[in-house]
């Protein structure tokens, strides 16, 4: 029986490069001459740290990285940007989690969009992605579009298309 898998992930690879060019864009920028701003990307955790002396140069990184994100063709709404806090000194420390996997609620909503939508699939939760199966191909091509045009609060991916 025909099936899909529908997943959120982030290539790391593509998530470094793209780290990368932010720390090489915020280095060459006239205003962060002399900064002790860092860029720190943990592959083990999939957090991004960054540490810098103030509000305006912390939303400048912020939005480099979102930049170089979106060059890359990675979508920013996988990350999870937590709450800043003092570091040491008057340094600020800020950490960016990268969503990887479904979660339940978001799962949740997209096997009852599904549902919804009335087409002859079968839409499952299984651990952090939703499988879909379905006699017609062709509904299943439905389904991506219906959750293409959706916004779920995570960037998805369709992978593992079978006949």
């Amino acid at each position: 029986m025909p099936s899909f898998d529908i997943v959120s992930k982030v290539d790391a690879q593509t998530l470094d490069n793209a780290i990368n060019n932010a720390k090489k864009e915020i280095l060459n920028r006239y205003d962060f001459n002399g900064s002790k701003s860092t860029i720190e990307l943990d592959k083990k955790t999939n957090a991004i740290t960054i540490v810098t002396e103030d509000d305006m140069r912390l939303k400048a990184i912020t939005d480099s990285i979102i930049s170089r994100m979106m060059k890359q063709n990675l979508d920013p709404k996988s990350l999870d940007f937590g709450k800043e806090h003092a570091a040491s000194g008057n340094m600020i420390k800020k950490e960016i989690n990268i969503k990887e996997g479904i979660d339940k609620e978001a799962a949740k909503k997209i096997v009852a969009k599904i549902k919804d939508s009335k087409l002859k699939v079968q839409a499952s939760m299984m651990d952090d992605q939703v499988r879909v199966q379905s006699k017609n191909i062709d509904d299943l091509q439905k389904v991506i579009s219906l959750c293409r045009g959706e916004d779920f609060g995570q960037p998805l991916q369709f992978i593992n298309m079978r006949n």
